[in-house]
């Protein structure tokens, strides 16, 4: 730690009783012999070598932390995110598309130059700020908002910034309870708007709460019980072949309610047209190939074109999806349930979507609290 003494003629033993100052040496953090006089006590002298010593080990253990703040405190966003996104093994084909998508065309034009130590929140609050000039929708601004707050979040972790850059930033207000859900008379025209292949993708989307692509993947040997089907795949809209389900890692697979009418509509269809390997739908020119995506949405197009099925005014596609939803909440079914169905990655999401559907008030609660309270 360092040595201290006097520089008089006085023996050692005399030192507490002479009164010449004390002098400490020491090595400094460079490592050359350093020198300090002019303490009066030997235990002033002491407390300074253990304050020297505290703080050299103290710079021992930050300096990680430094070098971690030199090395990606320099580095441009876009680089630093390349090298978060290589760690984001969790992430299925699906989704490192739409991050992809979101990094190329939104975080990366606006901020893939920037060096990570210059973020803060006046950063974050102009980017987006230039999203909503650009007109982007509030869905993208929302999902580009979360994308940069985990990769900000994890620089933060790193000891980048010494406050969250997002501290008293407000996120854009993307609203999803805006999705146009079909009445039930409205479902049933649409129903009946397109052919037998569009009849059973609304049988499929809402009635078991399936996503266009796993839909698109519908096999008659799913149906494991009268009431239950087990969705395995889908069929990615890029690659137009058979995937894992989102937020699902491979072989993974989650069942979902049967009703009567789907179940019919799928042993109907699969008695009429046949099955490949049990698939009911497959390409139109090759049936070797999975069922392309297009064939789905150009329909769904021709049919709000054309004025059929009493289609609601801004309805898009998912919305029978939400019908689902919405049907299962309004008859009581719980939100635990219905997120495990619709395959959410986070009950928070069902709930964020979909708590305007759900039947319980708090009037509603304070009469049924009241009946056992009151007997």
């Amino acid at each position: 730690m360092g040595s201290f003494f006097k520089k008089c003629e006085h023996p050692q033993t005399q030192w507490s009783k002479c009164p010449h100052l004390y002098t400490i040496r020491y090595r400094s953090a460079a490592g050359s012999q350093t020198e300090e006089s002019g303490f009066a006590t030997q235990g002033k002298a002491v407390l300074r070598l253990t304050e020297i010593y505290n703080g050299k080990q103290a710079a021992h253990r930050s300096q990680p932390k430094f070098e971690r703040i030199q090395k990606y405190g320099m580095m441009r966003f876009e680089e630093y995110t390349t090298e978060w996104k290589a760690s984001q093994r969790d992430l299925g084909p699906a989704s490192v598309r739409h991050l992809d998508s979101l990094l190329q065309h939104h975080l990366f034009p606006l901020l893939g130059s920037r060096r990570m130590n210059s973020f803060d929140h006046k950063v974050v609050e102009g980017f987006i700020q230039e999203m909503e000039r650009n007109g982007t929708g509030l869905a993208t601004q929302s999902n580009a908002f979360d994308k940069l707050r985990a990769i900000l979040l994890d620089a933060h972790r790193l000891g980048l910034f010494s406050e969250s850059p997002f501290s008293g930033v407000k996120a854009p207000q993307y609203d999803p309870t805006r999705a146009v859900i079909p009445s039930p008379e409205q479902l049933r025209g649409i129903r009946s708007a397109g052919d037998e292949t569009f009849t059973l993708f609304v049988d499929l989307m809402s009635g078991c709460g399936l996503r266009n692509g796993e839909a698109a993947a519908v096999n008659l040997d799913n149906i494991v019980a009268d009431d239950v089907y087990r969705i395995r795949e889908q069929v990615n809209q890029t690659t137009a072949e058979y995937g894992p389900l989102k937020h699902r890692r491979p072989n993974d697979y989650r069942d979902v309610p049967l009703p009567a009418r789907v179940k019919q509509t799928i042993e109907r269809y699969a008695t009429k047209h046949g099955t490949v390997d049990g698939y009911l739908l497959r390409h139109p020119k090759d049936p070797t190939r999975a069922f392309p995506y297009y064939g789905l949405s150009n329909q769904w197009r021709r049919i709000k074109e054309r004025n059929q099925g009493d289609v609601p005014q801004g309805m898009v596609l998912y919305g029978l999806r939400h019908f689902f939803a919405s049907n299962c909440l309004t008859h009581g079914i719980p939100i635990t349930d219905v997120a495990e169905w619709m395959g959410h990655k986070n009950i928070d999401v069902t709930f964020k979507i979909y708590r305007h559907l759900m039947p319980g008030s708090i009037s509603t609660a304070a009469r049924i609290l009241d009946l056992d309270l009151a007997a």
